[in-house]
Formats: structure tokens, sequence, C-alpha cells
């Protein structure tokens, strides 16, 4: 293939704000996005959290059509006894997927919630070769992987997750909400593997602050958008030319991320 098809991530606190922020991107020309599903969840919890969840898709679904992609991702925040009734609930809204309904080394969890929706289940960030994709392929419970570049071992690794994966029946759609060389890295990659399908990259993600990814490269045409799908680049090597001195300047103020630290209501650390 010469391009592929990419999604927005979008924000939003309330769902008439996310409704807006997805008409916003659809007007762009993307015909697929992708949104957290629900903040913190304890292991059971009440109905009101999951009305709000399926409040919030609805409201989407309504204001973009019933043929523009909506990705739910859960980040694994979500346990098994919840997860079951978010994907149930989900279901009417026709997703293109759910992301980590739970983290990603629950199997006996995937496997059970894979057998109860028909709507397909996405994972594989946090895994970090061939050989940790190599169960989840197995026992068969996933139809989209999304291996890393930047974690699973560049593009050789991830064009052999991508190989296996093809021999499994599994899509492809790696995970890339980060800077130009990973995505033009990514690109390469879905060029030559048959069952990539979509590819997540992060220009406008609703985190980057001050600055987005095309700073950072002098050709900023490389990375074509249109009609929902972004071009293949073609230059030598990844394509991408480096504004090292740009950089260089963002280097200088330097960053110390970490996780946010989630709590419910009783105190008890909630998975980020």
């Amino acid at each position: 293939r010469d391009r592929i098809k990419v999604y927005s991530w979008i924000g939003g606190d309330r769902p008439a704000d996310v409704a807006n922020n997805a008409r916003e991107v659809v007007a762009r020309g993307f015909q697929a996005i992708k949104l957290n599903g629900c903040e913190e969840m304890q292991i059971v919890d009440t109905y009101d959290k999951v009305e709000k969840a399926v409040e919030t898709i609805a409201t989407i679904r309504e204001a973009i059509g019933p043929h523009v992609g909506i990705g739910v991702d859960f980040h694994g925040r979500v346990h098994r006894p919840m997860a079951k009734v978010l994907a149930k609930e989900l279901e009417p809204y026709k997703l293109l997927f759910i992301e980590e309904p739970v983290l990603s080394e629950n199997h006996e969890a995937l496997k059970e919630i894979a057998n109860h929706s028909s709507t397909p289940i996405a994972l594989g960030e946090r895994l970090y070769s061939r050989w940790d994709f190599k169960r989840i392929l197995a026992e068969g419970y996933v139809d989209i992987l999304q291996p890393d570049l930047s974690h699973a071992g560049g593009i050789t690794e991830c064009r052999k997750i991508a190989t296996m994966a093809e021999a499994y029946d599994v899509a492809l759609a790696p995970h890339c909400p980060l800077g130009p060389i990973a995505l033009a890295a990514c690109l390469q990659v879905d060029a030559v593997s048959y069952n990539a399908f979509i590819q997540e990259q992060s220009l406008g993600i609703h985190y980057n602050k001050g600055n987005d990814i095309l700073d950072y490269i002098s050709n900023k045409e490389v990375f074509h958008y249109a009609d929902g799908f972004v071009s293949i680049p073609q230059g030598p090597g990844l394509g991408v030319e480096v504004n090292e001195e740009y950089v260089i300047e963002k280097a200088k103020q330097g960053h110390r991320w970490r996780n946010p630290v989630w709590r419910h209501g009783d105190g008890s650390f909630a998975e980020w």
C-alpha cells in the first residue's frame, strides 16, 4: 500500500464536549476516532459509571453517524466483572474495537469477554516481543494487535509480529501516540503488512501542549493527510528530516513524566 487509514484521538470532559470534538475531527476528514472509555472503576462498581460511559459513546455515535469508526480504550483500568458489563452495554453502538478492556496479562478475563461480545478486542501496547504476542495469538481471543515499535523491538521485531498475526487472521494497528520518527517507522511496517488496517497517530492529540509532532521535523509535508488516510513516506530512510535545532531546544526543558496516581473513593489504588 502507499497510504493507510488513520484515526484521531479525541478528548473532553462531558458527552457534549466529546461529541463536538468528534464532529470537528470528522470534518477534517478522519473516518475513525478513538477515546478513553471511562475513568477509574472498581472491581465491582455502580451502574452510574457504566451509564456515563454509555452516554458518551451514544452521544458521539449520534453526532457523527453510523459509519465513522469509534475505538474505545479502557486502558486496562477495568476489571473482569465490569468489563463484561461495559462490552455488552456498548455493543449496540457498533464500535470499531474495544482496546484493553482489562490488563493484557489477564488472559482468562480477555477470553471470557471475547466470548460474550461481537466487538473486536484490541491490545498490545504493553507487550514487548513476538514471544509475548505468541500466547495471545495462540489462545485466539484478540482480533487486533497493537505492538509499539518503540517498545517491542523496532521495525524488525514488529514486522515478525505482524506476520505471525496474519497467520492467525488477526489485524494489525500499531500503537503510536508518539513523535514523528515513531510514526514514520510504523508506516513502513504498515506499508508491507497485509493485515495492517489502521494507524494510530498523535497529530492534535489532547495531551500535546505547546507543540505538536510536526514541529520536530523539517519536511512537514511528508505526512500527507487526506480523506482519513496518511501517505507512506517515500524518502530515504524513514522519510523524515529531524529539525535538530528544535529538538535541542526542547531537550533543554527536559521532562519528568510519570503515570497519574488515581485512587478510588475508599482510598484504594486505581489502575490508570
